[in-house]
């Protein structure tokens, strides 16, 4: 593939690195001086010096081609926001990714339909959810083109669909389990598996149904 990758601080020349080591074309956008000497010295022509912001640059780091992905991972979410932009609505470049650094600004990346988005801090907030039980729901993985997202839940000590075959659980409308993982071991369910305290249960919903699932699986 030929990758162009907008920010060359530890995120993006790592990502160069490993990419260009996997076989691949990249090439690498930096504007602060002092970091495009330091990976001019290592990746020569693949560095380009500029604002990524700006089409001339982009056009001479060899956007019109054009790449196969857009990785914009810079340390502006709003500068991340309009290289995706550019890329896709100006260059037909068909995959963007973006780094997202304050998970609050996640929600105008959706409004613009940014939907391949990368955010340390929510990654990290999954690892925590899945270590502390007390969360209950863990988010595993959202699918933002498609409007859902994957969780895993536990089913309640005294949850009121203990012993109920799926069938009979008020699930909210639209959400499908996925699989029920009992004693170490999933399965993939059928109407007639009966759930018990303890089973993880992987389930597929649309965001906002998180409360009516934890009030079908957990709550007495």
């Amino acid at each position: 593939m030929y990758l162009l990758i907008a920010g060359g601080g530890k995120v993006g020349s790592n990502l160069a690195r490993t990419l260009i080591r996997s076989g691949h074309e990249v090439t690498l956008i930096e504007q602060r001086p002092p970091t495009f000497e330091k990976l001019e010295a290592e990746f020569e022509h693949q560095v380009h010096k500029g604002d990524a912001t700006e089409l001339f640059v982009l056009e001479r780091a060899g956007i019109k081609r054009p790449p196969d992905v857009v990785v914009a991972v810079t340390g502006d979410d709003e500068d991340n926001l309009v290289i995706c932009q550019l890329a896709r609505d100006l260059y037909g470049v068909e995959a963007v990714i973006a780094r997202v650094n304050d998970p609050r600004n996640q929600q105008y990346f959706d409004l613009l339909g940014i939907s391949s988005t990368v955010s340390a801090t929510a990654s990290i907030m999954g690892l925590i959810e899945h270590e502390v039980p007390e969360h209950g729901l863990i988010h595993l993985l959202e699918l933002r083109k498609e409007n859902l997202e994957i969780v895993e839940i536990t089913v309640g000590e005294k949850a009121a669909c203990h012993g109920k075959p799926l069938h009979q659980v008020q699930f909210p409308v639209g959400a499908r389990v996925i699989s029920v993982v009992r004693d170490g071991k999933a399965e993939t369910p059928d109407d007639a598996m009966q759930l018990v305290a303890g089973d993880s249960v992987l389930a597929i919903l649309e965001p906002g149904q998180e409360d009516e699932l934890r009030r079908a699986l957990v709550r007495e």
